[in-house]
């Protein structure tokens, strides 16, 4: 194998697992040390420049990082990120001064931007401290996007979302709030230098099945209900609800009617329970509220009789698995009858794109998405360019963030003279040794033996007494000093300078995970198998040196690594040393 290219950032990146997997790659090591530290400003600053939203996503996020987490090699639980993120937003002080300056004198170029959701207020987070003029065009009164009308306040309370909206809002945005967007071409002809659409997927997805018609207001679009619950439009359910479908918005379908009266909540879903599109803590936190949850149960009408609604008959079904395809298979048993008041319908979501006239250059494809670059995320229209849930489907607050990102760099290099909007950055990094004597890091390297803690909640009867009434309490600085203590710390690399190893192999003997090895090199499978703990089957990228003067390498199987810097304390010649990667994503500069 050739040497390891620890140039390139994509291996280090690689190797904390939870940054990489976050689509705005919170460096989420670095703040999770300084809640260690009790430095919850500045662990709220580290938050904020890659997510912009920490106070929001910490109770929210779908934390694609977790299943990342790299504590799960230690136990079956992964560190509690999403929670310490809202410990950093819940006890961070005034932050006023540390937020971006915005210039005077603007730069002359002026940004539309459609949709006051989390991608489009990422763009102006990142644009107007370059000087840029936004505008900000949204069919509410308030900005926020999804993040407002479709999660409930008892997940989500309205102060976070104002306080963290206001801050990108009070940079100087321009707000045209209250009117709905009516045509791209109307946009177009302000000559705005570029336009960033980001209108998520606002149309939730019916289905039409027998009875739909004469079932009238008793079937409901989930979406639109939890928005009109939210706006207040709508203050009590009835009875018995049934709610088709087993995403998150399903989940908050159920919860939310519970707390508007209803007494006999079903989740119904075609799926398995673990098959179910919700996140695992969305449904258990359904079931601990006593929903039910009815799986393989797949929906074949509405069911009126003398014009008057009785509920949804199903027909069971089972999954069968045929080349990797999953198909529902009907189990002949007799139709099930579920009686109930009211059916929200939440069985998915679709983009919304009639305002855009098809001669404005934007070529859609075949379901009538625009055709946007997954790179710079430009329209075929160059002064267009989309992120968020319009760009490629639903996805989640934190990948809108992600996009807006990226949209805003994209932005920039288009209308910054002489560069290439497809000129795509890797992003940069720095490495900082951590040594700070002969047995000493300025991280902890200890490895913490405690257990995942758990959130606490206030108790059942209050919660649904009230439906503005947050139910996650969140960690106290005792809990949130436990939970931090377990991360492994996997951004403090261990870097090898071959140049200085005499190969006493003292490293190979001290790992306690047997991950180092001092081998003749070979092809990367015959490497792999030759290691003292095979790697045949790890997906993740080994660490290989360049040729010692054995002529044999040093290969470090990245996967096991516990980041615990007794190699580095064992080396006699410094050859080892413990650095901490801090990873820089393409940003607007």
């Amino acid at each position: 194998m050739k040497p390891t290219n620890t140039i390139d950032p994509t291996h280090f990146h690689k190797v904390v697992d939870c940054q990489y997997a976050c689509p705005a790659h919170t460096p989420v090591p670095e703040y999770i040390r300084l809640i260690m530290a009790r430095r919850y400003t500045d662990s709220y600053m580290v938050n904020w420049e890659a997510n912009v939203f920490p106070g929001i996503l910490g109770r929210v996020c779908d934390r694609p990082c977790e299943p990342a987490c790299r504590r799960q090699r230690v136990e079956e639980k992964p560190v509690a990120i999403c929670r310490l993120k809202r410990v950093a937003a819940d006890n961070k002080g005034d932050i006023q001064d540390r937020l971006p300056k915005i210039p005077t004198k603007k730069n002359g170029k002026r940004i539309a931007l459609l949709g006051a959701g989390p991608a489009s207020l990422t763009v102006a987070r990142d644009l107007m401290p370059l000087g840029y003029e936004t505008t900000l065009f949204e069919r509410d009164e308030m900005a926020g996007g999804m993040m407002r009308s479709q999660i409930p306040s008892f997940r989500l309370p309205e102060e976070v979302i104002n306080s963290e909206v206001d801050i990108v809002l009070n940079m100087g945005v321009e707000p045209r709030f209250g009117k709905e967007i009516t045509s791209l071409k109307a946009i177009l002809d302000e000559d705005f230098d570029a336009v960033f659409v980001g209108t998520g997927a606002p149309n939730g997805r019916p289905l039409d099945l027998p009875g739909l018609k004469e079932a009238g207001d008793h079937v409901k679009i989930g979406i639109n209900w939890l928005a009109s619950v939210t706006f207040e439009h709508i203050d009590e359910a009835p009875k018995r609800v049934v709610v088709l479908g087993g995403g998150n918005t399903a989940m908050d379908c159920t919860r939310t009617a519970l707390r508007l009266g209803a007494t006999d909540v079903k989740a119904i879903v075609r799926s398995s329970y673990d098959e179910m599109k919700s996140s695992p803590w969305e449904r258990e936190d359904a079931v601990a509220e006593e929903i039910s949850i009815i799986p393989n149960h797949t929906p074949l009408s509405y069911v009126v009789e003398n014009d008057k609604f009785i509920g949804v008959e199903f027909d069971r079904v089972e999954t069968h698995w045929d080349k990797g395809k999953r198909r529902l298979v009907s189990t002949g048993e007799k139709p099930v009858l579920v009686e109930c008041d009211l059916v929200l319908v939440a069985v998915g979501q679709d983009v919304s794109l009639p305002w855009i006239e098809r001669d404005v250059g934007i070529q859609f494809d075949d379901w009538d998405m625009a055709v946007v670059n997954r790179d710079t995320f430009q329209s075929t229209n160059e002064k267009v360019f989309f992120g968020g849930d319009v760009a490629f489907g639903p996805e989640n607050i934190i990948m809108a963030v992600a996009h807006g990102h990226q949209a805003a760099a994209s932005i920039h290099r288009y209308l910054t003279d002489g560069r290439d909007v497809n000129d795509v950055p890797i992003g940069d990094y720095t490495l900082t040794s951590q040594k700070m004597g002969i047995h000493e890091w300025s991280y902890q390297t200890a490895i913490s033996d405690e257990k995942r803690n758990v959130v606490p909640i206030i108790n059942l009867e209050e919660a649904l007494e009230d439906i503005t009434a947050e139910v996650e309490l969140g960690f106290d600085e005792k809990l949130a000093l436990s939970e931090a203590a377990r991360c492994l710390s996997c951004d403090v690399q261990t870097v090898f300078a071959e140049d200085l190893c005499i190969e006493c192999v003292a490293c190979e003997d001290i790992c306690p995970m047997d991950c180092i090895n001092f081998v003749l090199n070979g092809d990367e499978d015959d490497l792999r198998s030759r290691l003292i703990v095979p790697a045949d089957e790890s997906e993740r990228d080994l660490y290989v040196s360049g040729q010692l003067k054995s002529h044999k390498v040093m290969v470090k199987d990245e996967d096991v690594c516990l980041h615990c810097g007794l190699c580095a304390e064992r080396c006699p010649t410094g050859a080892w040393d413990m650095q901490k990667f801090l990873f820089h994503a393409d940003r607007a500069t």
